[in-house]
This record gives structure tokens, sequence and C-alpha cells, in this order.
């Protein structure tokens, strides 16, 4: 099934719902419409247990996203205050629940770079190029970007960000800002090699590991608090019992995400 606006593309492979930025020749630029299309698509994903992983990638092959469409901003377009961008910028905050994995088939710089830190995993065209270049334009990455520390050594995050230069994908996959590098015609089939491993698992334990593992880079107090917490709801699952269940009867688990 595929559902199409003009800004974004979205269709499913079995559990993977695919998530297509639709600007190319916009180098698939972030405009306020296509920001709610994305919190869009992450709500579907989030209320639809048959959903358990996204794959976010660009259309074209000359960027995954160029970061903010200043023409669309300087002509007075408003990014809204609905639950759909509200949604994306959880997406970019790391509090998404659902798996993501960020298919860079080209370019990402600006914003585009903070919609694929926002992801678990990333896969990347191998002419692709990464960086936050606000500082040559006086501005700063205020969508999250600031926190590529917690993503890559300390250092290289801020030779990035206080450079404003590219990395190329060889650097990317190097500094861990990337998990994998393929030639660009096999970006999306690899980041849905990924998504499907990762749709096989028990959506309750993604969804702790998701969290608790960001956590731990962040606030590593509050990742013991909620450590317990979902400890006492993933080990009393019907999940936990069921993975049990079928390694003990040598079959796959069939989980229910409770």
């Amino acid at each position: 099934m595929t559902a199409t606006t003009e800004e974004l593309v979205r269709s499913r492979e079995d559990a993977v719902l695919v998530v297509r930025l639709n600007r190319p020749a916009a180098r698939n630029a972030l405009t306020p419409g296509l920001i709610a299309s994305i919190g869009a698509a992450i709500i579907e994903a989030e209320t639809d247990p048959e959903i358990r992983a996204v794959v976010v990638t660009g259309s074209g092959d000359r960027a995954f996203c160029a970061g903010m469409d200043l023409r669309a901003f300087a002509s007075g377009e408003a990014v809204g205050d609905d639950e759909d961008t509200a949604a994306y910028y959880r997406l970019l905050a790391g509090e998404v629940t659902v798996p993501l994995v960020g298919a860079a088939n080209g370019t990402a710089i600006g914003g585009g770079l903070e919609l694929l830190l926002g992801c678990d995993v990333i896969v990347a065209s191998e002419q692709a190029k990464f960086g936050f270049p606000e500082v040559k334009r006086g501005l700063f990455p205020a969508g999250g970007g600031t926190s590529l520390g917690t993503r890559i050594p300390l250092s290289v995050a801020l030779e990035m960000t206080l450079t404003g230069d590219l990395i190329d994908a060889t650097r990317a996959r190097e500094i861990g800002l990337v998990n994998a590098v393929t030639a660009p015609e096999q970006v999306l089939s690899s980041a849905l090699e990924f998504a499907e491993r990762i749709a096989q698992n028990a959506p309750l334990g993604l969804a702790a590991v998701k969290e608790l593992v960001r956590l731990g880079v962040t606030d590593t107090a509050r990742a013991a608090e909620r450590g317990r917490e979902w400890q006492r709801v993933v080990f009393a699952s019907e999940d936990a019992r069921e993975g049990a269940t079928a390694f003990v009867e040598k079959r796959a688990p069939r989980w229910r995400g409770r």
C-alpha cells in the first residue's frame, strides 16, 4: 500500500512503514507542511500495532534532506503547533517509541541531519555528506543538532559544529555517525534489511531498550529509574512469556506487544 501527498510518500513493506521525503527538486528541504506530514506518519506508526519499524528516506540521489526550506519560511509559512508537528519534534528528540532507521540516499545537512539523528540506525550512500553549516550563516543547529556529542565523540561534534564543514560518508562511518555505508542504489534495501531485523523482535522490549539506551547517554539517574519501571512492565508481559515458550518449542515467537 502506498499513500502519496505532494511532499511525502508513505508505503508499507510488511511490518515496516517507509516514509519518503518527496521534494527532490528542492533537495527534499523541509517545509512546515512536510514537517507535519512526517509527524503524521510517526503517529500512524505509533498507533498501528502492525507497524514495528519505520524507514525514513528521501527521493532522488542528490540529497536526503537539505534542512529547512528558507524560501518557504521567508514567504511567511509558519511551523504549526498541532499534534502532527509535535510528533515531528518528538522524533528529533529521540522520543518516538517505534524504532526508526534512516536511509540517507544523499547529503544531509542542518535540519536534514537533525532528522537523521532522530533515527536509531542510519544507512548512508557512499556519496552522501553530512554537517551543520549553520554557523557559516550566523545561526546554530537549534533543532537538536547541538546534541551531536551524544552520538559521536565530543571533540568531533565540536569540530563539525564550530567549523560548519561537511564530512563524507566514510568519515561518518568511522566516527559512528552512521551504521553502514553502501552504494547509492543499495541504501534503501540495506535500511529495510535493518528495519526487518528489528521488526522481528518484541515491541515492548524494543521500546524499552530504545528509551533506556538513549537515556543512558544523557541522564543516567533517569535511565536507572526508567529501567526499573520498564523491567516491571516487560518481564511480566505476555510477550516475555511468549519469548520463553517459543524458545523452548523451537519456533518463531508471535509477538502481541503486551
